[in-house]
Order: C-alpha cells, then structure tokens, then sequence
C-alpha cells in the first residue's frame, strides 16, 4: 500500500493518466475538487469520502494540473488549462470506468466545472451539489486572488489558511506544514503558477457558465455555502439558487470556504440525505 493516501489508482481519462480514489459500492458519486495550492481530491474529501461510501460508489479525481494526475507536456503553458479540458478530463474518467450517469459535488473551481459539465452533458448527471462553487460572474475576492496568486513558504500558506478557515483552531501549525509540504512536491507550483495567471479576473470570468445555460438545467441542485467564505462569495450561491430551478439552498453560520471540513457532519448528513432521496425514486 502506498504511504501516502493522497495516491489512488491510475486510469487514463480522456488520454490524461488521471489519479483517483474509488471507494465503496452503489450509486455512483464524483466529488470534484477546489484549486488551492498542493490541493488534491483526498486533502478536500478525506471527511466526506469514508462517510458516502458506506452507502454508495464514490469516485474522487485530481484534477489535470492538480494533485497527482500527469501534467501537460509543458505545465507552464496556461493554455493547457481550460475548462473544456477539465470537463473532457471528467466525463473521460466516467467513460473509462463505465459510469453512464452520476451523482455530482464540487467545490469551489470544482463547483464551475460540475455545471460545465451537467450543461454540457446533462444525461450523465443525475443530481448536482454545488459547494462554495466558482461558475456564476464575479469580482474576485482578495482571498481568492491570494490563493491563485500564492509562492510557496511556510508563512504564505498559514496566511491562507486563515483566510480560508473561519474557525482558527483548525488551522495549526502542523496542518499548514503538511500543506506547505504538499505544494512544493516536484511539478505542483509549476503548473499551478500556470493556471491563473494576472488579470486573474479574467479566469473567474473563463470559468462562468452563461445565465440561460444554467437556468435551463433540469438537475435537482443542492447549494451548499459558509457564510463567512472570504474565497467565493455566499452571493454566488444566493444566484445560483435563484438561477437554477429545482435547487435547494443551505448556508452555514460560523463557517468559511472549506464547509466540507469545517462542519463535516451536518455536510456529510446533507449530501447523503439530498442523494438518498434520488435513490428511493
């Protein structure tokens, strides 16, 4: 077994050699990740993983330029990174494992690529969660900014665990150590230097879903934000439950950008509840 559980399997998705975690049995689930510095699936869904897959298959991608997926042949290219990519790099990793239709999470960038994706494919979505999502027009935020924009060191990465987390016990000096670790591994801050690049507004205006794409999607949406997110503003998901007509909207009081840690439980227990209801149907 590999020491380090931030390293699944290897499928190649889409022709990209796609690092994943496949757990559990049942009705399929895809958990998309967020686009911090050294972020990977298991460092976002290591809570939420264990919990659905005790009822259901739950499928956890680093994304390409992420984690420990393969990188382009130039990882400082920035026009590797598209969204278009990224969606064909998801809905390859579904046809690799012979997946039809399922259930979708994203956070954050995560959030902007499962609508991409539902708009784009809809038939192989059944329901959508949405996180902190990124998908909706925006200024960005300074937290935001500071997350796209960060240079690895120590002190860089527990300033920007503050700004993510709301509650600061959680951010401990061992917690952005491990972090840190995470984003200087060999190719990380090269392709994530990449990614977005200034005008960094410009990438939060590429990742944005028209209005009538959005409006027209038929899937049952469950929206998720921390009230206090200083990353995406709760504004985005307010719009996006207005947009999006079979949608349901939860926000969480005393809570930053990362809810799916910060308030693991009652995030666990609404995910399974809003997927649990597709099951019985």
């Amino acid at each position: 077994m590999n020491p380090n559980p931030e390293i699944g399997q290897t499928i190649v998705a889409n022709g990209i050699a796609t690092n994943y975690h496949d757990r559990g049995t049942g009705a399929p689930v895809l958990l998309i990740h967020g686009s911090g510095p050294g972020v990977s699936a298991w460092a976002n869904w290591r809570l939420l993983l264990p919990v659905l897959a005790q009822t259901r298959r739950v499928i956890a991608p680093d994304m390409l330029g992420f984690g420990y997926t393969a990188r382009p042949a130039n990882p400082a290219d920035p026009t590797a990174y598209r969204m278009l990519t990224w969606v064909q790099q998801a809905v390859g990793l579904l046809d690799a494992l012979g997946i039809e239709q399922t259930d979708l999470v994203g956070n954050s960038f995560g959030g902007a690529l499962a609508l991409a994706l539902a708009i784009a494919h809809p038939r192989r979505v059944r329901r959508l969660v949405l996180m902190g999502s990124v998908g909706v027009p925006f200024a960005i935020t300074p937290g935001l900014d500071a997350a796209w924009g960060y240079t690895p060191s120590i002190d860089n990465m527990r300033n920007l665990l503050d700004i993510f987390a709301y509650d600061r016990k959680l951010v401990t000096d061992e917690l952005a150590q491990l972090r840190y670790q995470a984003s200087i591994q060999p190719g990380f801050q090269e392709s994530f230097s990449a990614m977005f690049p200034t005008p960094r507004q410009s990438w939060v205006d590429a990742m944005a879903s028209s209005e009538a794409d959005i409006r027209a999607l038929p899937h049952p949406t469950l929206v998720l934000h921390g009230r206090e997110d200083k990353v995406i503003p709760l504004e985005n998901s307010l719009t996006l439950a207005q947009w999006i007509q079979r949608s349901q909207l939860h926000v969480f009081g005393q809570c930053g950008h990362w809810t799916q840690i910060e308030h693991a439980a009652r995030f666990s227990q609404l995910v399974q509840n809003f997927l649990a209801e597709a099951d019985a149907q």
